[in-house]
């Protein structure tokens, strides 16, 4: 028996937020306002941040920047200072239980229960998440195959390498189906094999209906994945677009029509004409 409510997509009214619980129509995330504070510290300055259903949407920064601080307010796993969020509808800090039974999370650091095998541990993730037991089963096996793990199944998490860890988390986060899926550095310490079978499955999952909000410093991935993307920079989201948008605007900042994202990442952050040489060196 699942933990979570049943999730009905078509109980919810979708209209545009004042001080509802509801976010705008076709629109998977929006936060309004959204800020976090630590101490002093403001790591999160009034985001404003809308992501369509279906959409593939990049969000980048510098470390430290805010984004996986963002990321942990989108699902529930820190309380914003102040503003809302909503995923699919659902108002994340209203009704938190709701929100994550339609969401798919893969953090930065994983906390994985390491005395579970891969197996155990997926198909805990399916009952959490009230699939059936015989689509727990029919799916466990096609993710175990098709993220190489079939051989390593039955051993414990905690004799995983990195990149097997990220792998069966990944298959833990996406086994109901997610409407929403959050990863965050999905690809680091995963091998170049395994890279493209990940890459495989998440642009399967945007054609068939999920939207994937995707934090990562590999800017090759985001460029051949993404839809959108949007960058913040000390807290605050200073550009969004397709990465046609991004051109377009970069046009007139030094840039040419055939920028890279990281031309453009490096304009819209400052970090382009920055000395990094050292001194000693010369």
């Amino acid at each position: 028996m699942s933990t979570f409510p049943e999730y009905n997509p078509d109980a919810q009214s979708l209209s545009i937020p004042t001080a509802s619980s509801v976010q705008p129509e076709h629109q998977a995330v929006v936060t309004r306002d959204l800020v976090r504070t630590f101490g002093q510290k403001l790591a999160v300055n009034h985001l404003n941040l809308s992501v369509r259903s279906g959409e593939f949407f990049g969000f980048l920064g510098p470390n430290g920047a805010g984004k996986s601080t963002t990321i942990k307010m989108l699902v529930g796993l820190l309380r914003p200072s102040g503003g809302e969020v909503w995923v699919d509808g659902i108002n994340v800090w209203q009704e938190p239980l709701r929100a994550r039974a339609i969401m798919g999370v893969l953090p930065e650091y994983l906390n994985l229960y390491e005395r579970l095998s891969g197996r155990e541990f997926i198909t805990f993730s399916g009952h959490m998440y009230g699939v059936s037991p015989a689509d727990i089963e029919r799916r466990r096996e096609e993710l175990l195959q098709v993220l190489d793990l079939s051989n390593d199944a039955d051993k414990m998490i905690v004799d995983y390498s990195v990149g097997m860890r990220k792998k069966v988390a990944l298959a833990a986060a996406i086994i109901h189906r997610p409407r929403v899926l959050f990863l965050d550095e999905p690809f680091e310490g995963i091998d170049p094999v395994s890279s493209r079978t990940v890459r495989d499955i998440l642009q399967d999952l945007t054609h068939r209906g999920t939207t994937i909000f995707f934090s990562s410093h590999i800017m090759e991935v985001v460029e051949r994945l993404c839809t959108r993307v949007g960058i913040i920079n000390q807290g605050t989201l200073v550009a969004e677009g397709s990465l046609q948008e991004l051109r377009d605007r970069a046009q007139g900042n030094h840039e040419g029509k055939d920028a890279t994202l990281e031309d453009i990442f490096l304009n819209v952050v400052g970090a382009r004409n920055e000395n990094h040489n050292l001194s000693w060196l010369e």
